[in-house]
C-alpha cells in the first residue's frame, strides 16, 4: 500500500514538473508568435501622426485648374511655412482641416513623424533592385509585383500600369526607395490586384523619394508619397494614399495640385491627437489571444495528469 501510495505520489510530482515545464513552453511559444509577428512586419513605415494628413508640405501648396482639388479623409498641413503659402481652391471633407504653423504644432510634429517615417523607408532591406527598369514594363499583370522593398539608384518612371499583387493580404507592404525622382506618365496607373479581406487601396504602399515626384495628367496612383523635397500634379489625377513632402534641408518642399483628388485610406498604426486618429488592426491582440489559447490547453492537460 505504502508502495502503491508512493508510486502516485511520484506520479503527481513529475506530472507537477511536465505542467511546469509545459506553460513555460507555451509562454515562450506566445513571445514567439508575437516577435515573429511583429518581424514578419517589419518593413511597415509607421508614418506618425503624419497618417493623419492627405498632404502635407513644408513651404507650399498650391492648387490649380478649373475646379477645386477634393480631399477626403485626411487633413491638409504646412509647416514651417504659414497659412498664406495655402493657395487655390482646395475642398476637405470634414471633419478634416488645415494646419498651418499652428499653435498646437501639429503640422509641426507631422513633418518630424515624415521625417522619422522617411529615415525607416530609406533604411529597409531590398528584395530587389530595380535600378534602370520602367515600372508598368516590369510589375505587368501577368506578373506583378508581390509584396516586398524595391530599390531604385537614382530616377524610376511609370509608363502604362504597375501591377501590386497583394496575394490575398489583409496587410501587404510594397515599399519603393527611389534615389532621386519619380515620374509617371500621362494616364498610367497603380493597381493592387488580388486584396485580402478588408484591404483598403493605398494603405501601405509607400514611395520613399530622394527628390521630386511628378504625377502625369490623368495617373491612378496609390500609395504614399514621401518626397525629400516636392511633389507635382500636371493635372487631374486620383491618388489613394497620401502626398507627404518634406523640403528637406530647408529647401523645397512644395506640394502643386490641379483637379487632384486625393482618397486617404486607414492607418495601420493607431494616432491620437488634435490632427485626428486612426484604428489599430487589432493583431497583437489577435496574437495575444492566441498564445492565450495555447497556454490554456497545455494548463487543461497537466491538471488532467495531476
Amino acid at each position: 500500500m505504502k508502495e502503491k501510495y508512493t508510486m502516485k505520489k511520484s506520479f503527481s510530482l513529475t506530472a507537477v514538473q511536465n505542467g511546469a515545464k509545459r506553460i513555460s513552453i507555451a509562454l515562450v511559444f506566445a513571445v514567439a508568435m508575437i516577435f515573429l509577428h511583429h518581424n514578419a512586419r517589419a518593413q511597415e513605415v509607421n508614418l506618425g501622426t503624419a497618417n493623419n494628413f492627405a498632404v502635407l508640405g513644408a513651404s507650399a501648396i498650391s492648387s490649380a485648374g478649373g475646379s477645386a482639388s477634393v480631399i477626403n479623409g485626411g487633413n491638409v498641413g504646412l509647416y514651417p511655412d504659414g497659412a498664406s503659402s495655402i493657395t487655390g481652391p482646395i475642398a476637405i471633407t470634414p471633419p478634416y482641416t488645415t494646419y498651418a504653423a499652428d499653435p498646437g504644432g501639429v503640422a509641426l510634429k507631422a513633418q518630424n513623424d515624415l521625417t522619422t517615417a522617411y529615415n525607416q523607408a530609406f533604411g529597409l532591406a531590398r528584395t530587389a533592385t530595380l535600378t534602370g527598369e520602367v515600372l508598368g514594363t516590369v510589375g505587368t499583370k501577368q506578373d506583378p509585383l508581390t509584396p516586398g522593398v524595391y530599390f531604385f539608384a537614382s530616377s524610376a518612371q511609370l509608363t502604362g500600369t504597375l501591377y501590386l499583387n497583394d496575394e490575398g493580404k489583409t496587410d501587404p507592404v510594397f515599399v519603393f526607395q527611389i534615389g532621386s525622382t519619380l515620374t509617371t506618365a500621362s494616364d498610367s496607373a497603380v493597381v493592387e490586384l488580388n486584396p485580402g479581406v478588408g484591404t483598403v487601396e493605398g494603405t501601405s504602399v509607400f514611395w520613399q523619394i530622394g527628390s521630386s515626384a511628378t504625377l502625369g495628367t490623368g495617373t491612378d496612383f496609390d500609395g504614399n508619397i514621401l518626397a525629400y523635397t516636392s511633389i507635382t500634379d500636371d493635372g487631374d489625377s486620383t491618388v489613394d494614399g497620401r502626398l507627404l513632402a518634406m523640403g528637406g534641408g530647408g529647401v523645397g518642399g512644395a506640394v502643386t495640385l490641379e483637379d487632384t483628388t486625393i482618397n486617404t485610406p486607414p492607418a495601420e498604426v493607431q494616432v491620437q491627437g488634435p490632427g485626428g486618429s486612426v484604428p489599430d488592426t487589432g493583431s497583437t491582440l489577435l496574437l495575444l489571444g492566441s498564445a492565450l489559447a495555447a497556454l490554456i490547453a497545455f494548463e487543461r492537460r497537466f491538471s488532467a495528469l495531476a
